[in-house]
């Protein structure tokens, strides 16, 4: 555990800090209370920002997008967002004074999502079958990009839009044979609307050739290069936050549960495992700990974004994403 206290001025943001007190960094997500979000309310209950001298307030999103814009303009000096979204916002805004410091989703949730008893179990199936896919959804944002890594012929799929709304209800009643999202909510919304788990087939896109990034913790860097110490404090607490709900997933959702007295815990807990095992605790992770991420894919990711974004900008990977912020031996958390 980081024992520390910070006392760095953060006026620049409107945050106050005195010598010996805590830090008062305002984090934002990109969704609501959720399983996932878990590991951030376990890292204040148990003491991780505390013993780096923060005092977190954690905010709700409402999508991938959400948070980007709130770091950008200095409202938050932290954030939890897509990386491909903000490539994109960077390539649209240079100079915007944001960029990623910690990947948490070393695989982003991109997936297919479909019924076994449909006959949908792998990405070739697609073809000759109705895929339901949200206009905005992201994992159908990427979906050209999987197709074309898996030799799909997309004109062979009746690609049916949807709502966010009807997406499962209607996979669940047969209407469409497939459907895209994100991999552990469509497959506990099936779940929950009565399809045999066995029946569920999860294809993740990041497992069948696509070789983007997910979810990552963003900072200002105007703030980051004023308050190095808080960042990284920050980041060594969201690491422990993440060990700890590994561990321990029912007692991080009770964090959770604190902040939600909504929230299905059972449900809660499984998605939080969902998310872990396919999304956080992966191999590269295993071997080189929580945060960093390999050049040689970030390079292939920035060529598959290329396939169905048209950059206005040559890409460059040093301004989406820093491990300036990260400890020199890496965050072996996970191990």
């Amino acid at each position: 555990m980081l024992h520390r206290v910070l006392t760095a001025a953060v006026a620049m943001l409107g945050l106050a800090a005195t010598a010996g007190a805590q830090t008062q960094v305002p984090f934002a997500l990109d969704w609501k209370f959720e399983g996932p979000s878990a590991p951030y309310f376990a890292a204040i209950d148990n003491g991780h920002f505390a013993a780096a001298g923060l005092e977190v307030e954690i905010a709700a999103g409402q999508g991938s997008l959400d948070a980007i814009p709130k770091v950008a303009t200095g409202a938050f000096p932290v954030g939890f967002a897509d990386i491909n979204s903000l490539i994109k916002f960077l390539d649209q805004n240079p100079g915007a004074p944001v960029i990623a410091a910690m990947m948490v989703y070393d695989k982003p949730p991109f997936a297919v999502v479909g019924r076994k008893s449909l006959g949908v179990m792998t990405p070739g199936d697609l073809e000759g079958r109705t895929l339901g896919a949200p206009p905005p959804d992201g994992a159908w944002a990427q979906f050209p990009a999987f197709a074309s890594a898996n030799g799909i012929d997309v004109g062979k799929i009746t690609v049916e839009p949807v709502g966010f709304p009807t997406r499962e209800p209607m996979l669940a009643e047969g209407e469409v044979d497939a459907v895209t999202g994100f991999s552990f909510s469509s497959f506990l919304n099936l779940v929950r609307l009565g399809v045999p788990e066995d029946d569920i087939s999860t294809i993740l896109m990041a497992d069948y050739g696509l070789a983007l990034y997910g979810n990552a913790v963003i900072v200002n860097t105007d703030f980051a290069a004023a308050n190095p110490d808080v960042i990284k404090g920050f980041l060594v607490a969201v690491a422990a936050g993440w060990k700890d709900a590994i561990a321990d997933p029912a007692t991080a959702i009770a964090s959770l549960v604190e902040r939600n007295p909504a929230a299905d815990a059972a449900l809660e807990e499984r998605r939080l495992i969902l998310a872990t095992e396919a999304n956080v605790v992966t191999d590269y992770t295993t071997a080189n700990g929580m945060g960093g991420i390999d050049a040689d894919r970030m390079a292939k990711a920035l060529e598959q974004l290329a396939e169905t974004y048209e950059f206005q900008n040559p890409p460059d990977a040093s301004l989406y994403f820093t491990d300036a912020y990260l400890p020199d031996a890496g965050m072996r958390m996970l191990k």
